[in-house]
C-alpha cells in the first residue's frame, strides 16, 4: 500500500496524544520510576497474550544476535534514557511544553539516519519536514494566554526534553538497524515490531528497575501498584505508549525512512489542541489554528514528494 509508512505514522501521534495526557497525570501521581517499571511490565505481558494469540507460544522469535543487539541498544536509549527524561521534563515544564520539544525528535532520526542508514531526503521532503516542524512549534507555543514563548523555563526542565527528544530520534533509528536484521518468513511482518518491542522493554524494564532501586528502594513501587486509579492510567498508558504506540511507531519505519516517520509521529502537538480544550478548557488561539495549517500543508507536501 502507497504511504503506508506515512499513514502508520499518523495513527501513532495520535496514539502518543492520548499518552501525553495520561503521562503527565501518572507521572506526578505515582513518580518517574515507578510508572515507567510498570508501564515496561504491562508491555511485556501484553506483548506474551498478543504473541500467544498469534503465534501459540508466548515467546517471539528474537531474530539474529546482531538484532537482538540493536533492539537491546535502542531500549535503553529510547526507554530508558528517552522515557527517563521525557517524564522527569513533564513533571517540571508539563506534557505541553516536552512535546514542543520533542519536534527535535525527526531532526535527530534524520541525522542519525544518514550517518549509519545512508539515508537520504530529497530537496522537498527536507523542504516539508521544516514546514512540519514550524507549524508544530507555532502551534504548541500559542495555545494560550499562559504559554508563551518568552516565558522562562526551569532549565533542568528543558535540558531533560531535549535529552528526551534526541534519545527518541536515535532510538527510532536503532530500532530500524535492527528490524533490517530479522530474517524475512520467520514471523509476519507486521509482527517483527512488536517482536522487537518485546526486546526493547526487556532492556527498558531492567534499567529502569536498576534505577529505581539505586535512587528511591523499592517501596515507590510497592505504593504505586497499591493505587488504584494510578494503575489504571499506567495501563491506559501502556496500551497507547510502549504497546500499541512503540509498536506501530516501529512497523512505520519499516516502510518509510526514518527521519519522515519520525517527523509525522511528531504532530502529536497538534492533534492534542482539542483534547486539551475538551479536558482542560485550554483558549485555541488564532496561533494554534495557524500552525495546525502550516503542519498540515508540511504533511501534504510529504506525500506529493
Amino acid at each position: 500500500m502507497t504511504y503506508l509508512g506515512e499513514l502508520i505514522s499518523i495513527g501513532v501521534a495520535f496514539s502518543w496524544t492520548a499518552t501525553a495526557l495520561l503521562s503527565e497525570f501518572g507521572s506526578k501521581r505515582l513518580g518517574n520510576l515507578p510508572l515507567n517499571v510498570l508501564r515496561m511490565g504491562l508491555t511485556l505481558l501484553f506483548s506474551v497474550i498478543l504473541f500467544w494469540i498469534v503465534s501459540g507460544t508466548p515467546w517471539p522469535s528474537v531474530g539474529s544476535f546482531e538484532a537482538c543487539g540493536w533492539m537491546l541498544l535502542s531500549g535503553v536509549v529510547g526507554y530508558v534514557i528517552g522515557d527517563f527524561c521525557l517524564f522527569q521534563c513533564y513533571i517540571i515544564i508539563g506534557s505541553r511544553y516536552g512535546q514542543l520539544f520533542m519536534t527535535l525528535a525527526p531532526l535527530a532520526a534524520a541525522l542519525m539516519a544518514w550517518i549509519t542508514l545512508g539515508q537520504h531526503m530529497t530537496l522537498m521532503g527536507i523542504i516539508a519536514m521544516l514546514i512540519t516542524l514550524i507549524g508544530i512549534g507555532i502551534s504548541v507555543l500559542g495555545r494560550g494566554e499562559h504559554h508563551k514563548v518568552s516565558l522562562k523555563l526551569p532549565a533542568n526542565g528543558v535540558l531533560y526534553a531535549i535529552g528526551a527528544a534526541l534519545c527518541q530520534g536515535i532510538g527510532l533509528v536503532l530500532s530500524k538497524m535492527g528490524m533490517d536484521h530479522y530474517e524475512p518468513g520467520t514471523m509476519p511482518e507486521w509482527l517483527i515490531p512488536f517482536s522487537a518491542n518485546f526486546l526493547r522493554c526487556i532492556a527498558g524494564i531492567i534499567g529502569f528497575s536498576l534505577l529505581l532501586y539505586f535512587r528511591e528502594g523499592l517501596h515507590p513501587l510497592r505504593d504505586a501498584i497499591r493505587d488504584g486509579k494510578g494503575m489504571i492510567v499506567a495501563t491506559a498508558t501502556t496500551i497507547f505508549g510502549p504497546f500499541v504506540g512503540v509498536g506501530f511507531s516501529l512497523m512505520a519505519v519499516q516502510y518509510t525512512s526514518a527521519g519522515i516517520a519520525s517527523t509525522l509521529m511528531a504532530l502529536t502537538p497538534i492533534i492534542i489542541i482539542l483534547p486539551s480544550y475538551w479536558l482542560f478548557r485550554q483558549k485555541i488561539t488564532w496561533r494554534s489554528v495557524l500552525g495546525a495549517v502550516i503542519s498540515v500543508l508540511g504533511v501534504s507536501l510529504f506525500f506529493l514528494c
